[in-house]
């Protein structure tokens, strides 16, 4: 039926037959190929259409949880209706019609605006640099820099972030992210499964930040590392495209039971 691996497919085929099944996804690195500017990524066709047919399908429910905000999720991922949405690393969710916007308070807005002003002095003399600004963080984006010019980067801003009480940062391939609400990608997955009912969850993520996620799944779950990095997933593809052939097997297998 495919190339996956045996253990894998075993692993599928017992996640396929829970009684309400929650595939919870990273973005950049998982659907979509990692590229230098954020706005370029697009999902692989395929593992959009098999993600789509997933949330079709009776007591299954999709998400993606990523460390993009919100709107540039919607964006880039394009995602159905019915898919669940956790931004920001946990900080923002969608979760249907009702779902309330982030509200930070005041003293949040005032946290928020000093760590984009340390990011901001670290862009202005680091060439290749750039910031990117979310509802509840501030991100450094070195993708596009020299090594030594990244690194230097990354220790300034890390030293000037660190420097402001009470914000949260977290590193990741080639980012260095400050958020003034302190959650990850755990948290949301645990939401998301109180949210749904979920009997289990598959959950696939390429980052470090991903980890956390993870460390959330329970005994049932099917966590999935894309890519090279320690990690604490029970299994591993080797890239997005790779793991298109995991989810199109799900499907068959999910729909075969339903």
């Amino acid at each position: 039926m495919s190339s996956l691996s045996p253990d894998l497919s075993r692993a599928l085929t017992q996640l396929a037959h829970t009684d309400v099944l929650l595939v919870a996804l990273d973005f950049d690195g998982t659907l979509a190929p990692l590229v230098e500017h954020a706005d370029d990524a697009r999902p692989l066709a395929a593992s959009a259409a098999a993600v789509s047919a997933l949330g079709e399908l009776p007591d299954t429910f999709t998400a993606l949880i990523s460390g993009r905000a919100l709107d540039s999720l919607r964006r880039a991922a394009g995602p159905e209706p019915e898919t669940l949405l956790i931004g920001s690393h946990g900080a923002e969710a969608w979760t249907g019609p009702n779902a309330k916007p982030l509200q930070l308070t005041p003293e949040q807005a005032h946290l928020l605006s000093r760590a984009r002003e340390a990011v901001e002095t670290v862009t202005r003399s680091h060439p290749g640099t750039w910031l990117e600004a979310k509802p509840a963080g501030v991100v450094l984006h070195t993708r596009s820099a020299p090594d030594d010019i990244a690194s230097a980067a990354t220790d300034a801003a890390r030293r000037g972030l660190g420097a402001l009480d009470g914000v949260q940062i977290t590193d990741g391939k080639r980012v260095l992210e400050a958020s003034v609400v302190h959650t990850n990608k755990g948290e949301g997955i645990r939401a998301l499964r109180e949210l749904t009912g979920a009997t289990a969850v598959l959950f696939a993520g390429d980052d470090v930040t991903d980890e956390h996620g993870f460390s959330a799944l329970q005994p049932g779950d099917l966590g999935i590392k894309i890519g090279p990095g320690d990690t604490r997933a029970a299994f591993r593809v080797e890239s997005p495209d790779a793991f298109t052939p995991v989810l199109e097997q799900l499907l068959e297998l999910r729909r075969a039971g339903s």
